[in-house]
């Protein structure tokens, strides 16, 4: 009867035992769910489609970054949410929590990438840019780097898509598709263009937002001081507005495509092409460029002026002199090969005194 009673009492003793342990277990589990994980810096991981909670929780048990595992699969089993979590690449950042990170990927907060297209860059060096970064899935092949090529891959039906991209800096998650990243870009230009349309004054000799964006291309690619391009945008509406031919470099250069070699020469000003506007009047048939927001904006708002000429100052900040009338611009085209003189002559001094 002894004996009965005291294996009793010890069978007791191991239950009791095994429930402390196992009350302690839970009571450790629970706690690492507020514990901040063992990183010194930002971890990032990638989720993949159709990715269990299981899969991820074995994953980050390994690395060391979820001191317990197996009780974070659990919360999150237990608060239904172990099959709402989001496929994605997430950062986990040092004194996050697991159930912080556990909100995140239910949530989708995943990394985002940044991808810039510059302020007077043409379509085809944004498309060789997104070829060229690893986080951008790649679905165009690279004969459509011909702009023309690409309107139809972004619903633009006979739209030449040069100009048609805003230049600013797209956020997106890792391995999205170049073409969403370009239908993002143009939804922007066509908001853009629309608003500084509706807004613009009403004196300019523009017909439709198209030509806007036309005359905005040229005002970007003839400047590169942001305060002037109001007013190089009001002496090239001056010269619209006169009947007078544009003159702007840039066309022609746009016009020659592979062909230009750096320089352009007397033969290429005289050379009749839809882009040349040395031989042509009005404006070329396409933007030659993407202008950004601020060229957009100066080119519906442009500086009241009495200038028709302008020509580079040859100053460091890249400013230009702007005349009325052509005895003005001469007098400012001899200061500015005066001034290159001096400046070459001073290069040369520098290079004997060496």
């Amino acid at each position: 009867m002894r004996r009965g009673l005291k294996r009793a009492l010890i069978g007791c003793t191991v239950l009791a035992l095994a429930a402390a342990g196992a009350g302690a277990l839970v009571l450790q589990g629970v706690r690492s769910l507020d514990a901040p994980v063992a990183l010194a810096r930002p971890l990032r991981f990638e989720v993949p489609a159709g990715a269990r909670l299981s899969t991820v929780a074995r994953e980050l048990g390994r690395q060391g970054v979820l001191a317990e595992p197996r009780a974070w699969l659990l919360y999150g089993r237990l608060t239904g949410r172990a099959a709402t979590i989001k496929a994605g690449e997430y950062e986990v950042q040092p004194g996050s929590t697991p159930r912080q990170l556990l909100d995140k990927l239910v949530s989708g907060q995943v990394v985002l990438h940044s991808f810039t297209i510059v302020d007077g860059s043409r379509v085809a060096d944004v498309l060789a840019a997104l070829r060229h970064d690893s986080d951008v899935r790649v679905t165009l092949p690279a004969e459509q780097a011909d702009p023309n090529a690409l309107a139809q891959a972004l619903g633009l039906a006979d739209t030449p898509v040069e100009g048609q991209l805003l230049p600013e800096t797209y956020r997106f998650a890792l391995h999205t598709s170049d073409v969403d990243i370009l239908r993002e870009a143009h939804a922007a230009l066509v908001r853009t263009l629309e608003t500084e349309w509706q807004g613009r004054d009403p004196q300019i000799p523009l017909r439709s937002p198209e030509e806007l964006l036309v005359m905005a291309s040229i005002v970007e690619k003839e400047s590169g001081v942001p305060q002037e391009l109001a007013k190089i945008a009001g002496l090239y509406l001056n010269r619209l507005r006169l009947g007078m031919r544009l003159q702007a470099d840039p066309t022609v250069i746009y016009g020659l495509g592979e062909r230009y070699d750096g320089t352009l020469h007397t033969v290429d000003l005289r050379t009749d092409g839809p882009y040349n506007t040395y031989t042509r009047s009005g404006l070329p048939p396409t933007p030659i460029a993407l202008p950004g927001a601020a060229a957009l904006h100066a080119t519906a708002h442009p500086e009241k002026t009495d200038a028709l000429y302008f020509v580079a100052s040859g100053l460091p900040d890249g400013s230009h002199v702007f005349s009325r009338n052509l005895l003005e611009h001469n007098a400012a085209v001899a200061q500015y090969l005066a001034r290159q003189r001096g400046k070459a002559a001073s290069e040369r001094e520098h290079e004997r005194s060496r």
